[in-house]
């Protein structure tokens, strides 16, 4: 897999791009609008000026870096990659029609990834005639600078090529969990409770969002409140995803929609890149400050983790990954001070427990239903760590 080739020039792609040309690779980074592939250039060199300023490269290993890359406007100058790594729209139906015709391009032993974070593989994979070949490969962005890829194997999936897809990402230093092909797989699955349950508890009118954001970050230990959090993804782009994995599985209450977040994206308040999110971004704009009562900030966190934890036991107990890579992909994926389940283990099971069974109780609502492994462990004695 000496040349790699990467489809769609956005900010993901290009990232992509970037990390396998500072592995050495020949790229060709291929998208059909060329203003797309010149920001794409101009860009990866301002980042590359800034690394030879703070001294992390030299000025020749910058200027192979680049040179190691081709952009191009033709999916036929894939035809010599050893694997081709799709980033482009969020659409199954565009993305079944590119692997279709990738295939006709690439030799037979190309690996066709994608980069989808929520989509079916198994779905990508069909529209190939060797399904085999084609994998998920999910970074984060940016994804120079997130250490965690998500490989998802199709169930179609050879194993072959699942071991070469890992090891060639762990070659590029980079942490890798495997992960089932499930919605939203590890990480935009078991993360939906951050931001869902602290909707919730604003629109109870528990506490408004710049007191939810303090009590995850200041008690919580979380490196970002969910609300700013939300305005830094994009609230267009969190609340489709939230939608995706709600209908993706079949409606599930647990990971149902907001109508704040949804009005909030309606209006275009998207967050930062707009102006005005949960927050207002205009210059000179007053700061709202926090409510910041002990314990209306623990009641907050003690909820919003116990929800999240939930989600990360649920997840163990469908198999959708091995408790190591659900702990790494939350600490590594989305900065989470600490793995759900250790964490779980720390606090207590059965106290974790205790917590969802009243939640359950109070709002009759299957969305606070605990895990049936949480509630077999529990009367076992057992941890997930012992």
């Amino acid at each position: 897999m000496r040349k790699v080739g990467v489809l769609g020039a956005g900010s993901m792609g290009s990232g992509i791009a970037q990390v396998a040309s500072q592995s050495g690779h020949e790229v060709v980074l291929c998208d059909n609008n060329q203003e797309a592939l010149d920001r794409a250039k101009a860009k990866l060199a301002k980042i590359m000026a800034r690394l030879v300023e703070k001294g992390r490269v030299t000025d020749s290993d910058a200027q192979a870096i680049q040179e190691r890359i081709q952009y191009s406007q033709s999916t036929q100058d894939f035809s010599d990659c050893g694997i081709v790594i799709e980033a482009i729209i969020e659409n199954l139906d565009i993305k079944r029609q590119v692997f279709s015709s990738l295939e006709s391009i690439v030799g037979n032993d190309c690996i066709l990834a994608s980069n989808t974070s929520s989509l079916s593989i198994a779905a990508i994979a069909a529209s190939c005639q060797n399904a085999e070949r084609v994998v998920g490969i999910h970074f984060f962005n940016p994804a120079p600078l997130m250490p965690l890829v998500e490989i998802v194997p199709a169930i179609q999936t050879s194993e072959a090529i699942l071991d070469d897809a890992k090891n060639l990402i762990d070659s590029w230093k980079k942490v890798t969990v495997l992960t089932k092909d499930t919605p939203g797989f590890i990480v935009n699955r078991v993360a939906r409770p951050f931001y869902g349950e602290a909707l919730r508890i604003y629109e109870e009118g528990v506490a408004d969002f710049a007191t939810i954001d303090w009590a995850m970050t200041e008690i919580g230990g979380f490196r970002m409140g969910p609300f700013t959090l939300m305005d830094f993804i994009g609230n267009d782009i969190n609340y489709t995803v939230t939608e995706t994995v709600f209908a993706a599985f079949y409606f599930d209450p647990r990971y149902k929609p907001s109508f704040t977040q949804k009005r909030h994206s309606e209006a275009g308040w998207y967050g930062r890149k707009s102006g005005r999110g949960y927050y207002d971004y205009s210059e000179g704009a007053d700061k709202p400050e926090p409510n910041k009562d002990q314990a209306l900030g623990q009641m907050i966190v003690e909820r919003i983790t116990a929800m999240l934890m939930n989600e990360a036991i649920d997840a163990l107990f469908l198999n959708i990954a091995s408790k190591e890579d659900i702990d790494l992909a939350m600490t590594k994926g989305v900065n989470y001070p600490k793995g759900l389940l250790s964490w779980a283990d720390e606090i207590g099971l059965s106290p974790l427990l205790s917590r969802l069974e009243n939640l359950y109780n109070e709002y009759g609502e299957d969305r606070y239903r605990p895990s049936p492994l949480l509630r077999r462990m529990v009367a076992k004695g057992d941890t997930f760590y012992g």
